[in-house]
């Protein structure tokens, strides 16, 4: 009696090795692009947490003045300023950074400490190139580099569509 082997060919092994080749190169980018808007997601999440905390605060003492320029809006505020404003009355602690691991970049039109009322404010994050663009895009874009800004209660520029 001849004794049948058992196993697979040389063959059915490459076949499979192939297929998930394939499948490993549509998934992986459609991953990365998926992690991408994760970030982007956060961090509007968060300046958005952000920026309730200030209002909240802007409500009760008739000012912004808790914090290159958006909308108006061209002092620039530490987030230790920030911190010191809202943490722990409007909100438990400032988000540090963005979900790229930036910190955020906090702006008003008038400056800390001033006696002036400031009234416009700005929260800008930098995207995944991790740099405030002197020139603010506004309006939806659909590149992971844009800077996400959200001032006086609305966003300026956000991701909408696919990213690049």
């Amino acid at each position: 009696m001849l004794k049948r082997e058992r196993g697979f060919t040389l063959i059915e092994l490459l076949i499979v090795v192939a297929i998930i080749g394939i499948i490993a190169a549509i998934a992986i980018p459609n991953l990365l692009t998926a992690l991408q808007r994760a970030k982007q997601r956060r961090t509007m999440a968060d300046i958005r947490t952000i920026a309730s905390a200030w209002e909240a605060r802007a409500s009760d003492t008739n000012r912004y003045n808790a914090a290159a320029g958006v909308g108006g809006a061209d002092q620039i505020v530490g987030p230790s300023q920030l911190t010191a404003f809202l943490a722990p009355t409007y909100m438990k602690a400032l988000p540090p950074r963005d979900g790229w691991g930036t910190p955020f970049a906090f702006f008003t039109d008038i400056a800390v400490g001033s006696t002036t009322l400031a009234q416009k404010y700005a929260i800008v994050s930098a995207g995944h190139d991790e740099i405030i663009s002197p020139e603010i895009l506004s309006g939806p874009f659909t590149n992971y580099d844009c800077d996400i800004v959200y001032a006086n209660g609305g966003f300026l520029a956000y991701p909408a569509g696919v990213g690049r």
